[in-house]
């Protein structure tokens, strides 16, 4: 396929993640259009991206004028019809293969016919995503890190189908996003996560092995091992849920005993404690 070069963005999934990866594109100079499930989703997320966008503002890192510019080139919708003229589309919504499946297929739908379809899963298939549409060569893997607009890196992940177009316009529109975009193959967790996921699992093993606090925990890797952030903090900016859920994912693909979420964990995860967005976890928050 010959990708398009990219001028208009659309984003499905205005959560956490979604509404941060369309901030990233206003910001770079892309129209952007975002999709809720209802017009007050659609708002509060825009809302949202205001907040942040004036929290630039106020640090003196974008002007007023420049914000006002940015915001000019978001608009959000209820109906997928909308991504018609979209040159790229990045799907941002919850990590379940059958929502995806369904929504690819609808997408495949609505867009052009040389329209990059991105997926932001961090856990699942890519290549499983892309069987969902005709036109498999279009379908790439965009796995930002949350929050979207603060964390420097991206993965570009190629399917086994992907066209080396789509795969070069992605990596093109995230260095654009002022990333620092990486190239991969579809492998389950792809670089980071399988890295990191069975890495935490030990960390978090390591608490009733060595009797440890998670405060000592997390001492002992940042003064001894130079992590910018402990274990314990770390698992609950990302939200114990979503790290059982991908460890979970990985331990079903690999069948590798320390990809498999701990029994504390998910205990946790099963009792509400969810991190940071739930006040609880390792930590308690206000």
């Amino acid at each position: 396929m010959s990708a398009p070069e990219v001028r208009r963005i659309g984003v499905v999934g205005l959560g956490a993640m979604g509404a941060g990866i369309a901030q990233l594109a206003v910001e770079a100079g892309y129209e952007t259009v975002g999709l809720e499930v209802s017009d007050d989703l659609g708002r509060a997320a825009r809302d949202r991206i205001a907040h942040f966008l004036q929290r630039k503002v106020d640090k003196e890192r974008m002007s007023a004028d420049e914000r006002e510019t940015a915001l000019g080139r978001l608009s959000t919708t209820t109906e997928l019809r909308t991504f018609a003229d979209c040159d790229l589309v990045i799907e941002a919504i919850v990590e379940a293969l059958a929502a995806k499946l369904e929504l690819f297929s609808k997408l495949e739908e609505v867009v052009r016919p040389d329209a990059i379809l991105a997926t932001n899963t961090s856990a699942l298939s890519v290549t499983e995503i892309a069987a969902a549409v005709s036109t498999p060569e279009r379908v790439v893997g965009m796995h930002f890190f949350n929050p979207a607009p603060l964390m420097p890196l991206v993965e570009i992940v190629r399917a086994e189908l992907s066209a080396d177009d789509a795969v070069e316009a992605a990596f093109t529109v995230g260095e654009r996003m002022g990333k620092r975009p990486i190239r991969c193959h579809d492998t389950p967790g792809f670089v980071v996560n399988r890295v990191l996921i069975p890495l935490l699992n030990d960390c978090i093993r390591v608490l009733d092995e060595a009797r440890v606090s998670p405060e000592d925990l997390d001492t002992a890797m940042t003064a001894g091992a130079g992590w910018p952030m402990g274990p314990c903090t770390l698992v609950d900016l990302v939200g114990i849920d979503v790290h059982v859920h991908a460890s979970e994912a990985l331990y079903e693909k690999l069948r590798e005993p320390r990809m498999a979420p701990p029994a504390r964990i998910v205990a946790m995860k099963n009792a509400g404690l969810f991190g940071r967005k739930s006040g609880r976890g390792f930590y308690t928050y206000d």
